[in-house]
């Protein structure tokens, strides 16, 4: 396993991390989770990400028992909050009041005095930039946090709040997670020199475009996977278009002696501002296979070949 600095912050995370969007929420065997997490960490994973509306808090809990064995200091847990956690109306967004009562919340979900990272979900509109950089601020001198996050926000805000925290003498943002990976390069390029600028960062999820980019879709949608149930996830990425793409993955994946997941993984960490890719995995296999993609280096014919798969 390699690691890399969160931007220009001393702290390091591995370049292949686990997330719990999918599979952490008490919907795989207990026995299969302890697998994959012992498996990750056992080869050098250190980096854990979650969120409090990933099954309304359960995968927080089912992944901080997971994380208990192992020592503390060894971790770096994130976690997420901006959805609606129930029908209150102030239980949502980002203001103080849901910010300071759901820092606790996580923590307490997943048995740990302090978040890594704590990341806003997403932007909220309805509360200024100044109210949420100065709760975050509080949160890191209270010591609940160690540094805090934005999630898909646009570059212009990113770049706003960085600006307001520097003015007000706060805690600035440390890590951008938006998606990136081989069919999905929106924005990326402009979020990228922001994240730069500030120092910051970046985290992507999905760079396996929700499996799309395994092949596990060349002929069809199988009746256990991801598409099968989740109609939003199919109609992001399945057209006839993408499978095309992704089959024509495979020739050079396998002359490279990888797998197109490992090709996959390997094409986002190719990307310098990349610090971490966070994968989701449900099966023991997927996780093995993943790990498989730390250290590899892509050549510039094969990344020339990928951009060429992606405008065809």
């Amino acid at each position: 396993m390699e690691y890399r600095s969160l931007g220009r912050c001393g702290t390091k995370v591995s370049e292949i991390s686990l997330g719990g969007w999918i599979n952490f929420e008490a919907k795989i065997p207990q026995d299969e989770a302890q697998k994959i997490v012992s498996t990750a960490y056992d080869n050098g994973v250190n980096f854990y990400d979650l969120a409090d509306v990933y099954g309304n808090g359960e995968a927080e809990r089912f992944m901080g028992g997971l994380l208990k064995q192992y020592p503390r200091h060894t971790l770096v847990i994130s976690s997420k909050l901006f959805w609606e956690m129930s029908d209150d109306i102030n239980d949502r967004g980002l203001s103080r009041k849901h910010i300071m009562e759901s820092i606790d919340r996580s923590l307490a979900n997943l048995g740990t005095e302090y978040l890594d990272i704590y990341f806003c979900h997403r932007p909220d509109p309805e509360t200024p930039l100044i109210e949420t950089a100065r709760a975050m601020d509080d949160l890191i001198h209270r010591g609940k946090v160690l540094y805090w996050g934005t999630s898909k926000w646009e570059p212009e805000r990113v770049r706003e709040v960085v600006d307001l925290c520097e003015k007000y003498h706060l805690y600035p943002p440390q890590v951008e997670q938006p998606i990136y990976n081989i069919l999905d390069q929106e924005n990326v390029d402009t979020l990228a020199t922001v994240a730069k600028d500030a120092g910051m960062g970046v985290v992507v999820f999905s760079p396996l475009a929700y499996g799309m980019l395994t092949g596990k879709y060349d002929d069809g949608v199988p009746a256990d996977s991801r598409f099968s149930t989740e109609e939003w996830a199919a109609e992001h990425y399945l057209n006839d278009a993408n499978v095309d793409r992704v089959k024509m993955l495979r020739s050079i994946a396998h002359e490279l002696s990888m797998t197109r997941a490992q090709l996959a993984l390997a094409w986002v960490l190719q990307n310098p501002v990349v610090s971490s890719a966070i994968t989701g995995a449900t099966k023991l296999r997927q996780m093995e296979d993943n790990l498989q993609a730390a250290g590899k280096k892509l050549s510039d014919e094969v990344m020339r070949y990928i951009a060429q798969v992606v405008i065809a």
